[in-house]
């Protein structure tokens, strides 16, 4: 596997204004209601629509496996080095070896016939297989994990795709694959979503409430949380107590007065080196540390665990990390220049 095919990658721009996707529809079709605005000539403006229908070959393929958003993304990833997400037939010269397909896998190494690799659901499933066979690859970094399945002269070659692989995936699929029932999110071409899709509430260090250094957005107990963008977990914590410092329960809701802290919550550094917390949550969150999370992906649900006084997301966006008081920064704003309106009423929106 090598990145012969990267230069295939540039090719047609597409004028594209809106790019955000509720479900998993066809690439060609219209795109929802809840688009967000995009910059002339993002990411996604790169490839055009037979990339981008092979990126959803590759994303239904995991749907039907049940292969976990962060694998998806390691397979388009994987799909744009190796071949510009082009279904590469055999280049004469310019070939390496008997390389092809979507993910330049060769019939001499055991990844199937010709005419089966040039099967783009063949070649994708065959990705899917091997990358599950491998202890731990969800934890790990994804140019890590693409390398164990490709075995690449160029093993850190995966890692720039990470970002427009999050970006094509978040556009064929519109979120997550989750059962929750609380619908698809948008992503931004600037590869962002709203978190919970529910109404705001108090806003950030408000005269009433100074202190408060996030948004709190209003959501049913139990509605899933979504990663606001890839990155990286970095911490899970419970630090419910009660004001005299004794320690109370976070798989319990909290109280208004008798409770501090966040409960149950979540920090995610990204690749700017952002950090983003989610606070209150329903139970202890289904990602560790070091888990790499891609955008869009459930990180926990909506409790009322802490200092709260009904189910809510707090939502604290911070420059940096560690993220404490002095680098926390108003989320309207931070989400705002990122492509995502948290202001704006969504259908789920509900009080507490």
């Amino acid at each position: 596997m090598t990145s012969r095919i990267i230069a295939l990658v540039g090719s047609v721009v597409v004028g594209v204004a809106f790019l955000c996707v509720a479900g998993l529809i066809a690439l060609t079709g219209a795109v929802s209601a809840c688009s967000v605005a995009a910059a002339p000539g993002g990411a996604i403006g790169r490839y055009d629509v037979e990339q981008r229908h092979f990126a959803q070959v590759i994303v239904t393929v995991g749907v039907q496996q049940g292969i976990p958003l962060r694998g998806q993304v390691i397979a388009v990833a994987t799909a744009l080095q190796e071949s510009g997400l082009r279904n590469l037939g055999h280049l004469g010269d310019r070939n390496d070896h008997d390389s092809l397909g979507l993910f330049q896998q060769r019939p001499s190494q055991g990844w199937g016939t010709p005419v089966q690799i040039m099967d783009p659901e063949y070649a994708a499933a065959a990705f899917y297989r091997k990358l599950v066979t491998i202890a731990g690859w969800e934890l790990m970094p994804l140019t890590v994990a693409a390398q164990a399945v490709q075995q690449s002269a160029f093993p850190d070659a995966y890692a720039p795709w990470e970002n427009d692989a999050a970006l094509l995936v978040g556009l064929v699929a519109g979120g997550p694959v989750d059962s929750g029932g609380s619908g698809a999110p948008c992503v931004s071409v600037g590869g962002w979503t709203k978190p919970v899709q529910g109404g705001l509430g108090s806003g950030f260090r408000t005269e009433g409430r100074p202190g408060h250094d996030g948004v709190d957005i209003a959501a049913p107990k139990g509605t899933p949380i979504h990663a606001a963008a890839t990155g990286l977990v970095i911490r899970v914590v419970c630090d419910a107590h009660l004001r005299d410092g004794s320690p109370y329960s976070c798989d319990v809701d909290g109280h208004p007065v008798n409770v501090a802290g966040c409960g149950w919550f979540v920090e995610l550094e990204h690749s700017d080196s952002t950090v983003t917390r989610y606070c209150h949550m329903l139970r202890r969150p289904p990602v560790e540390v070091g888990q790499q999370v891609t955008v869009g992906q459930v990180i926990g649900q909506v409790g009322s665990s802490g200092h709260s006084s009904g189910p809510h997301l707090h939502l604290e966006t911070h420059t940096g990390q560690p993220a404490i008081d002095a680098n926390a920064v108003d989320p309207v704003d931070f989400f705002a220049i990122r492509g995502i309106d948290l202001t704006a009423p969504t259908p789920a929106t509900t009080g507490p």
